[in-house]
């Protein structure tokens, strides 16, 4: 798993890494092997952040004892762009998600293991599963689904299956119109997936007159975003 991890980025001797909570420095061991410049690591655990910098000693590594929900990007700047190697707390994938596509600018590529479940959801571009996640993420990173991990693999084994998930921020995005309304705008049309788009948006201020009748009976989950953004630009004016 740690081998696809690693051959799927390219890493140079002028490489920065960062992973998100090492634990015994299983992945942490396995970057050191490659040639990289740097690799810091960021532990909420004070046992496995000192037990790594004892069992690991390297002048490439250096342990940050802190939530990475917490770090301050600005000191990530000087070193960017920055490789993404980390196995995710699955409790808070979407908000270190969140996190890596506020700070897109000091990322070069990254590969991540999270459940299969809510990478299915990342990578979805219609039907069931698919909604505001996938079209926020999507907007700004390429994605690539790589190996899928058993629980066997790890020790004691979970009770969910995990994958690997490749992402690069996009070289160019696409400008949205009152951006930050739009993605507010997504939440409503996915609010209940099930539901039509007129019965997920006429609780909300929208005139739902500019929009045609055969749109509103669709699902969002039936829409590609061109789609949501034709009805957005007819609901915005």
């Amino acid at each position: 798993v740690v081998e696809n991890m690693i051959e799927n980025v390219t890493l140079t001797p002028k490489t920065s890494v960062f992973e998100i909570g090492c634990g015994d420095g299983f992945l942490t061991s396995a970057i050191l092997h490659q040639k990289i410049e740097r690799l810091w690591v960021f532990e909420i655990d004070p046992e496995w952040a000192d037990y790594v910098k004892k069992t690991y000693p390297d002048e490439r590594l250096t342990v940050h004892l802190e939530n990475f929900l917490d770090v301050d990007f600005e000191r990530l700047k000087p070193h960017a762009p920055w490789t993404i190697l980390a196995n995710l707390p699955y409790q808070v994938t979407f908000p270190i998600i969140y996190t890596f596509r506020d700070n897109r600018h000091l990322i070069n590529e990254g590969v991540i293991m999270i459940q299969e479940e809510v990478a299915q959801k990342i990578v979805k571009t219609e039907g069931r599963g698919y909604g505001f996640p996938a079209l926020f993420l999507q907007h700004v990173f390429d994605f690539k689904l790589l190996k899928k991990i058993a629980p066997s693999a790890f020790f004691p084994p979970p009770k969910v299956t995990s994958r690997l998930l490749y992402f690069k921020p996009k070289a160019v995005v696409d400008e949205i119109p009152q951006e930050q309304e739009f993605w507010k705008f997504i939440k409503y049309c996915f609010h209940q997936p099930r539901r039509t788009l007129k019965n997920n948006l006429e609780q909300y201020h929208y005139d739902l007159t500019k929009v045609p009748e055969v749109t509103l009976q669709l699902r969002a989950q039936q829409m590609s975003k061109a789609d949501l953004l034709k009805v957005w630009d007819l609901l915005r004016t």
